[in-house]
């Protein structure tokens, strides 16, 4: 694959109602492998490892191959179309149908309230336990979080972004202690190797392995999802048509190897059944590791981590909500910004509410799940998408991915996202209830549009 580039002429100055173009390519990357990393590998490893046992390497394997797919399918769209609504404006433009528009960008919304939910849920588990035990309700410590992730998010992309680099970095070094503690195991002869080839399969057939290893996948996926995130910050990244082919790519090389190796040190260090029960499942793999590390320091790191993770789906879904707003998806007021900030103040009050309602009434699992499922079917959507948009010639270089990845990208996320994945029926359910959500928001607007005279 290559990324065909043309030198871009200068950005035209920023306008009332635009957003700042304040991230380089530098910045990029490391957005958007802050964006990837945190809350999955920190806090939903141990339930992975309690769906498919000791081989606990092989759903990030096979999560890391399926995100690749699709991930050179948003690369291609974004240099087409380098404009804040993502998965949303390449469904209008392909399909020209409003209403899956509307439901594609909805779901794409929701997927990251219900990442940001789940790292906010994680944020008031075992990891902040192990630094001031059980003082205050989770629910309560998860909302403030929000809130105050809200408040942060009002302040400005560039204030935001910088906050990621900083949490992105302590993550980075957080991982790192977890393939240091490995390396260590594995010289001195420590761990469980045997652990690696054992699967977790209820009935020991067949079929039960196959479901199984996808239903593992599924919950693993939500690991990596972030990529998709930072195709809304187009319109506040500089020249995106070259610097974004550079920065998903490595985001997504970066984290997924990062992720297989913690998994092989997981399962080394800690039997699968300990990694279940723990809803800071990285945190048991340092207590096991033999080196002398202090627990409440790691627990710090692991903090910081789901924090970077809430604080960039807080950011991208209000961004969303600018986007669909300026296609005239959602009500206007939803594109409004604060006059010298030039951040989507309506967006960020709108999904911070969502986020709250999505806290208060799911655990870690159940909505790191629910984001998997969401994205994987917007996923399947994008894929078949950068095929029937090759027709659509635009007047400017970008990169094309070959035609048989956004093919496996379609089939392998449908697979993932099917009932083979043997996903809990809540899953199906919130997911269900959010869009009818959706659907009603659809007519509402429609009928809004319809009074003024604008449909």
């Amino acid at each position: 694959m290559t990324a065909p580039g043309t030198p871009s002429t200068a950005p035209p100055p920023a306008e009332e109602g635009t957003l700042h173009r304040a991230i380089g390519p530098k910045l990029l990357i490391l957005f958007v492998i802050g964006d990837i990393l945190g809350t999955g590998i920190y806090a939903t490893t141990g339930k992975v490892a309690g769906k498919v046992g000791g081989a606990l390497w092989l759903p990030f394997a096979i999560g890391f191959v399926v995100a690749i797919l699709t991930a050179a399918s948003y690369v291609e769209l974004v240099g087409k179309y380098p404009k804040a609504a993502g998965a949303a404006l390449y469904t209008q433009k392909a399909f020209k149908t409003p209403f899956l528009t509307f439901i594609i960008a909805f779901m794409v919304m929701c997927s990251g309230l219900s990442s940001a939910s789940a790292a906010a849920r994680a944020f008031s588990g075992d990891y902040l336990a192990e630094l001031t035990g059980d003082a205050l309700p989770p629910t309560l410590i998860a909302i403030t979080f929000i809130v105050l992730l809200a408040a942060l998010n009002l302040r400005g992309v560039s204030e935001s972004v910088k906050t990621n680099v900083v949490l992105t970095l302590v993550e980075l070094t957080g991982l790192a202690i977890i393939l240091g503690i490995g390396a260590y195991a594995v010289l001195t002869g420590d761990g469980e190797p045997s652990r690696l080839t054992e699967f977790e399969a209820g009935g020991g057939t067949g079929y039960a392995l196959m479901t199984s290893v996808l239903g593992a996948t599924a919950l693993g996926f939500f690991a990596f999802v972030g990529f998709e995130d930072s195709v809304n910050m187009a319109e506040e990244t500089k020249d995106p048509v070259r610097t974004f082919p550079r920065a998903i790519f490595i985001g997504v090389a970066v984290t997924g190897t990062i992720y297989i190796l913690v998994a092989l040190v997981s399962s080394l260090l800690v039997d699968h059944k300990t990694l279940e029960g723990s809803s800071g499942p990285l945190l048991e793999v340092v207590k096991a590791g033999g080196v002398d590390f202090p627990h409440k320091l790691f627990a710090l790191i692991a903090l910081f981590a789901v924090t970077n993770s809430a604080l960039i789906n807080i950011m991208m879904a209000s961004r969303l909500c600018y986007g669909m707003a300026n296609e005239r998806i959602l009500p206007r007021a939803m594109g409004r910004v604060l006059a010298k900030r030039r951040t989507p103040v309506v967006g960020i009050v709108f999904v911070s509410l969502l986020a709250i309602g999505l806290v208060s009434t799911g655990e870690i699992e159940g909505l790191g799940d629910t984001t998997a499922f969401l994205l994987l079917c917007v996923f399947a959507v994008v894929n078949v998408a950068v095929l029937v948009l090759r027709r659509d010639r635009v007047d400017h270089a970008h990169f094309r991915t070959p035609t048989f990845l956004p093919v496996l990208g379609a089939v392998t996320a449908l697979a993932l996202a099917s009932p083979l994945a043997d996903r809990p029926a809540e899953v199906y359910i919130r997911a269900g209830i959010l869009i009818v959500i959706g659907v009603g928001l659809w007519a509402v607007n429609k009928a809004v549009l319809k009074a003024r005279g604008e449909e």
